[in-house]
């Protein structure tokens, strides 16, 4: 049988930096992924972290401090963020990101005046400097590997963040000429860029990961783990572990009775890797492991899109809601927040519960918008290229020449819906919104039309050229947030209290340091990062003096 010090489960940001820090510790690593490529939800997403007091803020004259950042933190808290694990991410946050950048092929690079997501909140940095992100990665640096990290659907391998609307870049986009260019030496960004970066450190360490092996169970012994049981294609194997198993194996958005038996709310599509259907979480719990933060998500608001490869996919819709010439409106017609707030907290209003009719009043939701919206922004890839009667609309969009039948095509009560719109359209003659205060907050302005500027017209704009569209919106995620508790190193703690010998969990896998909140852009791999990083350090810290750092045979 195969045996390591540090074993860890799962290939995200939590568990390659886990793998970096346990082999850098001196530990010999076995990295495993349950499925055929790596990068785990990681590698599908924006590839932002939000690290107050990072290292890169003093070269663009931001201040921030430990204090400020745990006071935002407690702000949002409602009781669910545990204090300790605050202090720790704050404080640790910056030493990874210098770790990191000294030890990986990782970079960071702050995008610039991005607000945190609830920038009027005490603590909060209103003008940016706590997101950064990961400069483009040559995937070609990483061999046959390249082809082994999996590519999601919605956000373009080949571009940063800081280049799309979302981080103000600019209005063209990336030239084409430049597009060219990166195809060379397939130069990657947003999740792909920091996946890469993370993998080709762990490849220059001899650590390769095992694809396609299920960890399925944690052999234990007198109280402690010293195993992992895997399934595979191959047949059932077993690994040793001397020190510790890190469990990274993503949250368990996947598993339908899982989702069914702890999230506060309705669950209907997710948009993570298809893979994460809870195996840590069962894992962990079959060995005592106590539960925190179950109810909650990383929310998301989801259309249902045709895509031309994959076929129907959910597809979340963040800052294409926040601009002009759309709202959002229930079932009855009506609007019922602000369309433009963070996706996290906007999931919050799917779960209002009419205790009469015992019915989720605004989910699903419908999202309205005109032509001057579709031509001007397009919606999830699609752009109309002819004039609004010639072109037909892609199946998944509801079309109409007039609001009222657009209502009664999608079945919503006609006249509330033209009143909602004619408020609508009144209050936005005055860019203004008396009744949710869209436009009014900096992240509000700053996920809207750059060309407004920072104003309430950047998100806010009549529905007034027909013809008019919609499209249905779910309560989606990015993934989960509940998982087993643990102690400041990492160290999963049982029903008691107590830290059970050598178990681990970080990324989503763990109860998240964010409670139900999300701190900002990056503010699902911050943690993951810096979790990842201590629990790593701290197996490898319990090394034999003996060991020679290799993997061996019993």
């Amino acid at each position: 049988m195969e045996v390591f010090d540090v074993v860890v489960l799962g290939t995200g940001a939590a568990g390659l930096t886990a793998a970096l820090t346990a082999h850098d510790g001196g530990a010999s690593v076995g990295l495993f992924e349950k499925a055929s490529q790596v990068g785990g939800t990681s590698a599908w997403s924006g590839g932002m972290v939000w690290i107050p007091g990072n290292p890169h803020m003093a070269a663009l004259g931001l201040h921030d401090s430990r204090e400020e950042a745990l006071t935002y933190l407690e702000s949002l808290s409602h009781g669910l963020i545990e204090p300790e694990l605050a202090a720790v991410y704050v404080d640790a946050g910056p030493e990874v990101i210098s770790w990191l950048e000294a030890r990986t092929p990782a970079e960071f690079r702050i995008i610039k005046n991005f607000p945190d997501y609830h920038p009027e909140h005490p603590g909060a940095m209103a003008g940016g400097g706590r997101s950064m992100e990961c400069p483009l990665f040559p995937f070609d640096q990483l061999g046959s590997w390249a082809a082994k990290v999996t590519v999601g659907y919605q956000i373009s391998g080949n571009i940063m963040m800081s280049e799309t609307t979302l981080g103000r870049g600019a209005p063209g986009g990336v030239p084409a000429e430049e597009m060219a260019r990166r195809q060379v030496h397939d130069e990657r960004g947003a999740g792909q860029g920091l996946v890469g970066a993370l993998l080709r450190g762990c490849l220059d360490r001899g650590i390769e990961p095992r694809i396609d092996s299920r960890a399925c169970e944690l052999v234990v012994e007198a109280g402690r783990v010293v195993g992992v049981r895997f399934e595979a294609a191959t047949g059932s194997f077993e690994v040793g572990v001397r020190k510790g198993v890190v469990l990274a194996t993503g949250g368990f958005e996947h598993d339908p009775a899982l989702a069914r038996a702890f999230l506060r709310g309705p669950l209907e599509r997710s948009v993570s890797v298809p893979s994460n259907t809870g195996d840590g979480l069962r894992m962990a719990m079959r060995v005592g492991a106590d539960l925190n933060n179950m109810r909650e998500a990383w929310w998301v608001p989801t259309i249902d899109v045709a895509h031309p490869l994959v076929g129907v996919v959910p597809w979340q819709i963040n800052g294409e809601r926040s601009r002009p010439h759309c709202i959002m409106v229930n079932r009855s017609g009506r609007r019922f927040t602000n369309e433009a707030a963070n996706y996290n907290a906007f999931g919050a209003a799917f779960h209002v519960l009419d205790v009469s009719s015992f019915t989720y009043v605004n989910h699903p939701a419908w999202m309205i918008f005109d032509q001057h919206y579709l031509t001007r922004y397009g919606l999830a890839g699609h752009r109309p290229d002819c004039p609004a009667p010639d072109c037909p609309a892609p199946d998944w969009m509801v079309r109409a020449s007039t609001v009222a039948e657009l209502a009664d095509t999608v079945g919503i009560p006609a006249e509330v819906l033209k009143e909602t719109v004619s408020r609508w359209n009144r209050h936005a003659a005055e860019s203004c919104d008396p009744d949710f205060g869209r436009g009014d907050s900096v992240f509000d302005r700053w996920w809207g039309d750059p060309d407004f500027g920072d104003s309430a017209a950047s998100t806010i704009g009549p529905l007034d050229t027909p013809p008019f569209y919609a499209v249905e919106v779910r309560s989606g995620t990015l993934g989960t947030k509940g998982g087993p508790r643990t102690d400041p190193d990492g160290c999963v703690l049982d029903v008691d209290g107590r830290v059970i010998p050598g178990l681990y969990a970080a990324g989503n896998a763990m109860a998240s340091v964010m409670g139900m909140t999300y701190g900002g852009a990056g503010g699902t791999l911050g943690p993951a990062l810096v979790f990842g990083y201590l629990a790593g350090r701290h197996s490898a810290g319990r090394v034999p003096t003996d060991h020679n750092g290799a993997g061996g045979k019993l």
